[in-house]
C-alpha cells in the first residue's frame, strides 16, 4: 500500500526539503504588520529576523483548509492513503479541523490525522517515522495509532531570550513579561503531554538555559527508560543563531555520548514558531523511535 505523508510548516520542513524527503508540506501563514507571509515562499529567514529585530509586530494563524484539502487530493491521486501530521493541537486548531475533515467523503478511510502533540523537530521526526512505517508496510490507520502514542514519548525544551513575543502571542500576561524583563529572567519552556507550551524553569543566563535544557532531556530519557538515548533521537532547534546551536550540539554530544543516532541533528525552528520565541531562541528535544522501527 502506498502511503502519502503530509504535514504543515510548523514542522520546520521547507517545501524544498519536503521534495527530497517525499513529504508534502502545507505552508502555515503568519502576519508581519498588515501583510500575510509564508516561509520560503514570500519571506526568507534573513528578512524575517531583520524585520522582527526592527520591532515589527507578528502574529500567526492556521492554514486555510482549502490548501490542506488540495494537498490531500494531490496525494490521493498517487497514493491509496494519506497520513497528515499537523502542528500540535495544543498550539493550533488546525489538528481538530483536519480530523473533522478526514471523517467526511471522499477522505473517510483514506486520510488519517494523528494528534501526536508534535511541534518543530518532534513534528519533523514524526513525519520521518511515518514515512519509514509506510515503507515497512504499515497502513494509514496503524501509523496514526502509533504516532498517537507520541505525547508520552517526547520531550522538548526551549529557552526564550525575549519575553515580548510570548506576551504578544498571549502566552504570558503583560505584567509577567514586564516583571520578567526587569529581573532579566530567561524562561525555559517545555511542550507538555497536551502539546502546549508550559513553564519548565526560570533562569538568568545563557549557561543556565543550556543546563536547564539538558536537565529536561535527562528527565525525559529517564522517564522513557532510555538513559543513554539508544532508542531515541536528540535534536537541537534554534531561531536565528546557528552558531549557538552548533556549539550546543557539541555540548550535548559530550553529555550523551551513547545516543542511538550517529549524530545529533540541528534544525531551525520554523518562522511560525519563531514568531512566539523571537531572536536567540535555543531548544533541544528527545524523540523516542516507535518500537515498530527498532526491530
Amino acid at each position: 500500500m502506498k502511503i502519502g505523508i503530509c504535514t504543515d510548516s510548523g514542522s520546520g520542513i521547507t517545501p524544498e526539503e519536503g521534495k527530497r524527503l517525499g513529504i508534502t508540506v502545507v505552508p502555515m501563514p503568519f502576519r508581519m504588520g498588515e501583510e500575510e507571509y509564508f516561509e520560503d515562499i514570500n519571506m526568507s529567514r534573513e528578512e524575517f529576523f531583520k524585520r522582527l529585530l526592527s520591532g515589527e509586530s507578528v502574529s500567526t494563524s492556521q492554514p486555510a483548509m482549502k490548501s490542506v484539502l488540495e494537498a490531500w487530493d494531490r496525494l490521493l491521486e498517487e497514493n491509496e492513503e494519506v497520513v497528515h501530521i499537523p502542528l500540535s493541537s495544543g498550539l493550533s486548531g488546525s489538528t481538530q479541523t483536519a480530523i473533522m475533515l478526514s471523517q467526511d467523503e471522499p477522505y473517510l478511510g483514506r486520510v488519517y490525522v494523528p494528534d501526536s502533540r508534535g511541534v518543530s523537530v518532534t513534528q519533523r521526526m514524526h513525519c520521518v517515522f511515518a514515512k519509514m512505517l509506510g515503507e515497512k508496510g504499515y497502513n494509514g490507520q496503524q501509523i496514526r495509532d502509533i504516532l498517537n502514542r507520541a505525547p508520552g514519548e517526547n520531550g522538548i525544551y526551549i529557552g526564550v531570550q525575549n519575553l515580548s513575543y510570548l506576551k504578544c502571542g498571549g502566552r504570558i500576561t503583560p505584567v509577567a513579561a514586564a516583571i520578567g524583563t526587569l529581573l532579566q529572567i530567561k524562561p525555559v519552556l517545555a511542550i507538555n503531554e497536551g502539546g502546549k507550551l508550559d513553564s519548565y524553569k526560570k533562569v538568568r543566563t545563557e549557561r543556565q538555559v543550556r543546563e536547564a535544557i539538558m536537565e529536561g532531556l535527562h528527565q525525559t530519557l529517564s522517564r522513557l527508560d532510555d538513559p543513554e538515548a539508544r532508542q531515541s533521537c536528540i535534536a537541537v532547534a534554534y531561531t536565528d543563531n546557528r552558531e549557538q546551536a552548533e556549539n550546543f550540539k557539541e555540548q550535548l554530544m559530550a553529555e550523551f555520548p551513547n545516543r542511538y543516532d550517529p549524530e545529533i541533528v540541528v534544525n531551525p525552528l520554523s518562522l511560525l514558531i519563531s514568531c512566539h520565541i523571537g531572536e536567540n531562541g535555543l531548544g533541544a528535544a528527545v524523540i523516542k523511535r516507535p518500537k515498530e522501527l527498532l526491530d
